[in-house]
Parts: C-alpha cells; sequence; structure tokens
C-alpha cells in the first residue's frame, strides 16, 4: 500500500474510533445538570414538593379522611420561556396522588375518546344493547388541581441565572373555592469560565 494511501486509510480509521460514542444506563434520580435549563431533577423535585405538601395539608386530610374525592387535572400552564413537556409534569403529580390511593381521577384529555366509543356502542347498532354503557351516567369531578411554571432568566456576562417557580391549587368546582395552594421555587446558576468550559 502507497504511503499516501496508507495514511489516509489510517486517518479514517482514527476519525471513526473518535465518533464512537458510548450508552449506559443511569440512575433517574441522579441529580442532572447538564445545564441551566429545566430538567428531570426539576421536575421530580416540584412533584415531590407538591404532592407532599397537598397530602399533608390538614383540610386535605380531613377531605380525604373517609372519602376519595374525585379530581380533574387541568395541563400545567408553561410560562417559561423554554420548551417544557409540562403535560410529564402534571402526569408525574396525578399518578403520585392516585397512587396515594386518597383521589380518584377524571381524564380530560379522553373525553372525545370516550364520547366516540359511547357513540359507537349505543347508535352503531354493533354492540348488544344490553352491554352497551349508556350515555349521562359517568361521574362528575368535584375538585380541580392546576398550576402554572412560570420562570426568570437573568444573563451577566458569563453568568447565567435561571429562577423557576411552581404555583399549584385545588379548587373546589361547586363553590369556587381554593381548598389548597402551594408553590416550589428553584434556581440554577451556570457560569462559564475564561476558555468556555
Amino acid at each position: 500500500m502507497k504511503p499516501m494511501k496508507l495514511i489516509f486509510v489510517l486517518a479514517a480509521v482514527l476519525g471513526l474510533a473518535a465518533c464512537q460514542s458510548k450508552v449506559e444506563y443511569g440512575d433517574a434520580t441522579e441529580v442532572e445538570t447538564v445545564n441551566e435549563n429545566f430538567g428531570s431533577t426539576d421536575l421530580q423535585a416540584i412533584t415531590a414538593k407538591m404532592v407532599d405538601s397537598m397530602l399533608t395539608f390538614p383540610p386535605v386530610i380531613a377531605m380525604t379522611q373517609n372519602d376519595r374525592p374525585i379530581i380533574f387535572v387541568d395541563k400545567i400552564k408553561n410560562k417559561t420561556s423554554e420548551h417544557i413537556d409540562t403535560e410529564s409534569v402534571t402526569d408525574s403529580i396525578s399518578n403520585k396522588l392516585l397512587r396515594s390511593g386518597k383521589f380518584r381521577f377524571i381524564d380530560m384529555t379522553k373525553v372525545d375518546a370516550v364520547r366516540k366509543q359511547l357513540d359507537y356502542q349505543n347508535n352503531a347498532g354493533m354492540v348488544d344493547p344490553t352491554t352497551a354503557i349508556k350515555f349521562g351516567r359517568q361521574i362528575g369531578a368535584q375538585y380541580m388541581l392546576y398550576g402554572n411554571l412560570s420562570s426568570i432568566v437573568k444573563q451577566d456576562g458569563s453568568t447565567t441565572d435561571v429562577y423557576y417557580k411552581m404555583t399549584m391549587r385545588l379548587m373546589d368546582l361547586e363553590t369556587g373555592l381554593i381548598e389548597w395552594s402551594d408553590e416550589k421555587e428553584i434556581r440554577k446558576t451556570r457560569s462559564k469560565s475564561f476558555l468556555g468550559m
């Protein structure tokens, strides 16, 4: 093999070797600090704070003492400048509350799918009428859980400071009264070194 061609082949092999990546499983609860943006650690911190706060609030303890109230959860509003999957935050909070055994939930995201299925069962002529679920039999929610995620971002030279605030409220749908409310604050700071590292 000619020396020039050999150098080219070696360079190509070394280039491919340098481009290889390695994928490993990590601990999903490990603190994630890749950058200052909202991440998995923030989601877990918010979920834990909100669920613990709600389940230990004396009026909520009283309302769940002998009953499992029915809640519908409105999607958390993202008022930050980032693209944040607030549906994931909503799902995590709903799951933890449901698993506590204190609440039951209505999934408002599936109302259209349920309506189509009930229409099929009652009007398509293909389902035995004695087994078809009738319209107007669903149970209404007693409470609505909703919230906002907002942020303030400040930058000064090589330092970026991001402040997040998650606010949640539980509203009694009959009276309009707020039965519980709390917030979780998170601050993250990133400083770049002189070399940009």
